[in-house]
């Protein structure tokens, strides 16, 4: 059954646990979002864990360097998922599942900003990562001529478990889940919606009837 993250790119903790307490019954997967942890630190990784024990808690380090020791600081903090830049070397990548593996946890490559995503998610699925999320930044997803339809269509030709991340919404979740997504990720249409639990509970029951 294929899965929905919200993505939390609010800015402090106490927003944050109050829009996952609202859309908690809906998702599998609660991240963090980079921003959120830059300002926050790992507290807030710890705190929302806390809250949600039975969530796969997802924070979006995107690590380029020092994969191991990065990723090993979200695990003890309580992420059940890590994000590594899929631009970052090899090493890098093969350190955070590292990490992941002494806690029993999981590495997800982020895509974003790399040329040839499918290539990419290609390679990197044979180093032991969960999944890789083909990502379209909110930069990308502001940029003129921008569709998601690009993601789908990657995800369709990748042939390795991914996500997709980069403007989903109920009106296109269905094509996400259809063209072979196990994750699709929703930020601003769940944490910009007037009501984020209806959005959120929408979401899922497009993904569950996909």
């Amino acid at each position: 059954m294929a899965k929905l993250q919200v993505a939390i790119d609010l800015l402090t903790t106490e927003e944050a646990l109050a829009l996952a307490a609202k859309v908690a019954p809906y998702v599998d997967i609660i991240e963090l979002g980079t921003p959120l942890i830059k300002n926050m630190g790992s507290t807030v990784i710890t705190a929302m864990k806390a809250a949600h024990p039975d969530k796969l808690v997802f924070a979006d380090l995107k690590t380029a360097d020092a994969g191991e020791l990065e990723a090993d600081i979200a695990f003890k903090a309580g992420a059940d998922l890590v994000t590594v830049m899929g631009a970052a070397g090899n090493a890098t990548i093969i350190g955070a599942v590292k990490a992941a593996k002494a806690h029993g946890k999981g590495v997800v490559v982020d895509t974003i900003g790399y040329p040839d995503r499918v290539k990419r998610a290609q390679e990197v699925t044979a180093l032991g990562v969960e999944f890789v999320e083909l990502h379209a930044g909110l930069d990308e997803q502001w940029t003129a001529g921008y569709s998601i339809q690009v993601l789908i269509d990657e995800a369709a030709r990748a042939g390795v478990p991914v996500s997709i991340a980069g403007g989903v919404n109920i009106d296109n979740v269905s094509a996400v889940i259809q063209a072979g997504a196990i994750v699709a990720v929703a930020g601003a249409a769940i944490y910009g919606a007037e009501d984020p639990a209806a959005a959120a509970k929408a979401l899922r029951e497009a993904i569950d009837a996909a």
